[in-house]
């Protein structure tokens, strides 16, 4: 059955010695706004990060990265989901049922737009990115057997320190036509987060999940706040937000304190429409606003 509550997701996560997202036309330089400052994150890297997730849990997806046909690709899905038809396999794949599909083949063909959207993250603070260079050693067979050792150079980008800010919602007339429901939106709330730690290739290593809040409004309620992830910032000791060079400097999460003041007193300004808030987080951070969370009389619960 479809899901009928709206939801606004906000995730911040943690990016260490690595590049959160490489833009292959810019020699996989990540993804940066220049007059900001800011490391950029984009919703397709998102969404690649909760499907790995998923298909590690063997949840039938429908884009899972590998190099394939549609027509091969749904062949496979047909096999697994022992269904024939394309809305009938597309309905079988979480991935669709969230995020929307356009399918075409054969005779069939029809657009789903996904329930769920997701704006592109952006680091909470200006960011450096450093250019890295380094060498690989191989051995090739020279003249009469002999062992020559060959040298190459690469060149690779990253980030030292990130805090990144995404902010995503579920729309729950969308849902009608793709059939999402509650429990798709508690597995992509788990796939966030797990997908996250999980993230252990070489140029994503040290991404770890910090912060998640997931608003859960009143039944057929089609408001929203909007852009969750520009009510929160990062403070000093002081509780005034980090400079350009603060952010910069950052290294760890523990050298700063997450505010989240502003995005309080935007709950509570719609709290009659609000069903509960999720919220789930680390040790490493601390954050400002949480008492004040506690104590508005929204049903507050961790997930």
């Amino acid at each position: 059955m479809a899901f009928n509550n709206r939801r606004e997701l906000l995730f911040v996560y943690a990016v260490k010695d690595a590049n959160p997202n490489g833009d292959p036309l810019n020699s996989n330089h990540p993804r940066y706004d220049e007059e900001t400052g800011q490391v950029l994150v984009s919703d397709v890297r998102i969404k690649r990060t909760v499907r790995d997730q998923w298909l590690r849990e063997d949840k039938p997806v429908f884009v899972s990265g590998e190099a394939v046909t549609l027509k091969d690709r749904f062949g496979e899905l047909k096999e697994k989901t022992k269904k024939s038809t394309g809305k009938e396999v597309m309905g079988e794949c979480i991935d669709t049922r969230l995020f929307g599909v356009t399918f075409a083949l054969g005779k069939e063909s029809f657009s789903w737009t996904g329930p769920v959207q997701f704006k592109w993250g952006r680091s909470l603070h200006s960011a450096t990115v450093d250019f890295v260079q380094g060498t690989s050693a191989f051995a090739t067979e020279g003249r009469q057997g002999t062992e020559k050792q060959q040298r190459s150079f690469r060149n690779e980008y990253k980030v030292p320190f990130a805090l990144i800010g995404v902010y995503g919602i579920a729309n729950q007339c969308a849902s009608e036509t793709t059939g999402a429901t509650d429990e798709d939106l508690d597995a992509l709330r788990e796939a966030l987060w797990q997908g996250t730690e999980n993230l252990i290739t070489r140029s994503k290593n040290e991404h770890l999940p910090v912060f998640y809040l997931e608003v859960v409004y009143e039944p057929e309620y089609l408001g929203k706040i909007g852009s969750l992830d520009e009510r929160i910032a990062l403070v000093n000791e002081d509780g005034n937000k980090l400079t350009n060079d603060e952010g910069r400097a950052l290294r760890t999460v523990s050298e700063c304190y997450l505010d989240i003041h502003s995005l309080v007193g935007a709950l509570q300004k719609v709290s009659k429409q609000i069903e509960k808030v999720i919220i789930r987080k680390t040790d490493d951070i601390v954050i400002s606003g949480l008492e004040s969370l506690n104590k508005t009389g929204l049903n507050v619960v961790e997930g």
